[in-house]
Formats: structure tokens, sequence, C-alpha cells
């Protein structure tokens, strides 16, 4: 990002704050060593990681069980032209403690497409960077017109 180009740099702890605000985000994983993006409902833990819910046999818990990951989510305002983005970045993993589990079931979220079995999957918040859209100005500060 250039100084004055529109956008603002989010701290750590802003970026938290807004994902909390967001319904849904997308998990970021490869696929046959391509780019694969999963629209997900999700929650948060109080140390910022990622918490999901899916069904144990989903592709999904298979695919990101043990990889680096990226989790995104944001908020746009099409009219103003502003809006955010944070993207937390970090090992994904299918919770196996019981202990960690039954907490999960207290505080996590629900899945919006209930399973018989469900697992819950943490991504660890390692690298969590964000930017805000500072409606409608450019790289040169000027205001575009609407």
């Amino acid at each position: 990002m250039y100084p004055n180009d529109g956008f603002r740099e989010l701290g750590r702890q802003e970026c938290l704050r807004l994902l909390g605000t967001a319904p849904v985000g997308r998990v970021v994983h490869t696929c046959q060593a391509l780019p694969a993006v999963v629209p997900v409902n999700f929650g948060l833990d109080s140390d910022g990681a990622v918490l999901l819910r899916t069904a144990a046999a989903s592709e999904l818990a298979r695919a990101v069980d043990g990889a680096v990951v990226a989790f995104e989510a944001d908020a746009v305002d099409v009219e103003t032209h502003s809006g955010w983005s944070v993207v937390v970045t970090g090992r994904a993993a299918v919770v196996t403690d019981t202990a960690e589990v039954e907490r999960l079931e207290r505080i996590g979220p629900r899945s919006w497409v209930p399973s018989p079995e469900e697992v819950f999957v943490r991504i660890e918040p390692e690298l969590v960077t964000g930017r805000e859209l500072v409606g409608g100005r450019t790289m040169y500060g000027l205001r575009l017109s609407v």
C-alpha cells in the first residue's frame, strides 16, 4: 500500500474485532496443487483462532487438517465504495482433544448445514492482516465522483 492510496492497514486487534462482525468468510486451501476457496460460517476463539464446524466426513475437513490455509472475511459498502478485508493465515487442524471439543460445543459456531457427525476445525492465527478501503479515495487522495 502506498501513502494516500485510499487503503488503511489494520492492526491485529482491529482485524480480529472486524472478523467478529462477519457472519461468513472463506477458507483458502489447495486441492491437487490448485487453490480452492470454500465459503463457511465461523466463530472466533478468545485467542483469535478461527473456528469452523463441519461434517466429519467432509472434503473440507480432510483437505485442511494439518495444512497451512488462509481464511478471509470482508464487508463492502458499494454505495460509499468503502469496506474492509481481513486475512488470517495459519495451520488448520481438526480438534481431537475431548475436553477441547466439549468446550467448543458450548462456545463454538453452529454449522449452517448440520450433520450427524461434526468436527471442529481450528485455524491458528499465525499471521493476521487487513486493510480498510476509505470510501471514494484514489492513490492521489482525490475523491471519486459517484
